[in-house]
């Protein structure tokens, strides 16, 4: 089953959920269910198409937290933190209803970018959230 997207959760789950929403997304994310942190890195052309922006966007959309930032040779890298399931759709691994964001950081990025491959790396679980929000770095 696919779950909620964190606004539709916030409406359908019971009132205690509710304050824990109130003290921000690292807190919720920290107390409901396994989280994991990977780095990756995007080539192709990445850098000059508003590539970090879109990334920032869409991570705040789907409910992760974590960085993004261009490198000197022309990639763009980061980290990603937060439920698995949600982690899990940067590649592509989301369900029926997320489908347009089925590919974020695998196939689709900002409109003008292209992407020839992602490496993901350094996955693992970890038991709370390094970060509040996604940033950019510079």
């Amino acid at each position: 089953m696919c779950p909620l997207p964190l606004a539709a959760a916030a409406v359908a789950a019971p009132r205690a959920p509710l304050r824990l929403l109130g003290r921000g997304l690292a807190a919720a994310m920290s107390t409901a269910r396994p989280l994991i942190s990977v780095d990756y890195e995007v080539f192709g052309e990445v850098q000059g198409v508003c590539f970090r922006m879109y990334t920032e966007g869409e991570a705040k959309k789907i409910g992760v937290v974590g960085w993004v930032k261009n490198t000197s040779k022309g990639t763009v890298t980061g980290q990603v933190q937060g439920p698995e399931d949600k982690v899990n759709s940067i590649s592509g691994d989301t369900c029926a209803d997320l489908l347009h964001r089925k590919s974020w950081l695998s196939k689709v990025g900002s409109p003008s970018s292209r992407i020839d491959r992602t490496n993901f790396s350094n996955e693992k679980t970890i038991s709370k959230l390094e970060y509040s929000n996604f940033s950019i770095r510079y």
